[in-house]
């Protein structure tokens, strides 16, 4: 979201202010397991606490069993569960579970839920998202962050689309941005059938011009699982890479993927692909406020409060477009005065 203020038409001083707001988080790294899993088929491979979650690494023989020993630990899962569970074990793959240690976690100082960090050694790149559904009574978000080396990343079996940005919005839209972008996603997805993932950011972390938030730090990217960073330390005699805030060029890239899923539209898990893709890309919203110091006359101002008019209103048509929200409404709210501007026809 950035801010721009018109300047006196009178007089032209150059003004312009910005604003960004990103924030992120990271996770640190014993649970005591039941041994009752043996007669149900089920092997622990492993436990252990990070932050603020007990986690535990499963295999199964079978879906039922998985199904039952999950119940006795005290998951709340839905009957049927074991349906869900049955073509992951035919493929010998294991279960990550998590579950909150609220001692824990009133230990970290947050007072919301850390993200969960993976890491992916196989060649499948993907995200069972079928597993998820099992207890859902609706539509589920899924917001996933993704680092890699070459370029951004996209689903390969459902599209991936771009949010729209770079819109002029009208001002009010600042005290409800949170509402705005929930509708605008809301919107889009309605218009994509609600069958896309959507990129809503993609970043080289090596520079930054416009950015919400400052590149990622070496160490901050490190923390968050980037192994492969080349460092200067490391780097052979004599061998030097140009440098942009303390990053090498063509460093470390950051997707951002939002997801709103659910069995009838989403049947498959999602799968992923690295592309060679290295355009930034990042959801911008202009909010353009009008010139409202004292009024002068010249021959600009007239020219000036004219296009104004014009303007407002197709900020009003974007906004109804984006989030489809009432066009009336947002005339109220933005104090339009008299009727509605008309637009010349296309062909003129």
């Amino acid at each position: 979201l950035v801010e721009y203020f018109d300047e006196d038409p009178c007089s032209p001083p150059d003004v312009f202010r910005g604003m960004g707001i990103q924030s992120a988080a990271g996770v640190r790294g014993n649970s005591n397991v039941p041994n009752s899993a043996k007669s149900l088929g089920v092997t622990v491979e492993a436990s252990f606490t990070v932050g603020e979650y007990d986690i535990v690494i499963l295999s199964a023989k079978q879906s039922d069993g998985l199904e039952t020993w999950l119940k006795q630990e005290g998951y709340k899962v839905s009957a049927g569960i074991a349906k869900a569970l049955q073509p992951y074990i035919l493929q010998n793959m294991k279960f990550f579970v998590a579950k909150v240690n609220i001692k824990e976690q009133a230990k970290t100082g947050f007072t919301k839920l850390r993200p969960i960090q993976f890491a992916f050694t196989s060649e499948k790149f993907m995200l069972p998202i079928r597993l998820g559904m099992a207890n859902a009574t609706g539509p589920q978000d899924l917001l996933i962050y993704t680092l890699t080396p070459k370029g951004r990343v996209e689903s390969t079996n459902y599209r991936t689309v771009k949010m729209p940005t770079g819109m002029d919005l009208p001002v009010f839209v600042k005290g409800e941005f949170s509402k705005f972008y929930k509708d605008l996603f809301k919107n889009q997805m309605a218009k994509e059938n609600h069958k896309v993932v959507f990129t809503e950011y993609f970043w080289d972390m090596s520079w930054c011009d416009p950015c919400a938030a400052d590149p990622l730090t070496p160490e901050e990217l490190r923390e968050a699982g980037v192994f492969w960073l080349e460092t200067t330390s490391n780097r052979p005699m004599g061998v030097r890479k140009p440098m942009v805030m303390g990053m090498p060029q063509g460093g470390v890239k950051i997707t951002r993927l939002h997801v709103r899923y659910d069995s009838q539209n989403f049947p498959e898990d999602l799968m992923f692909q690295e592309t060679s893709d290295t355009e930034n890309f990042q959801g911008r919203y202009v909010l353009r406020h009008p010139w409202n110091g004292p009024a002068k006359k010249c021959t600009a101002a007239g020219q000036y409060f004219e296009d104004l008019k014009i303007r407002q209103e197709k900020e009003a048509k974007t906004l109804a477009s984006l989030t489809g929200w009432d066009i009336s409404d947002i005339r109220k709210k933005m104090q339009l005065k008299g009727p509605p501007i008309k637009e010349d026809q296309w062909w003129k």
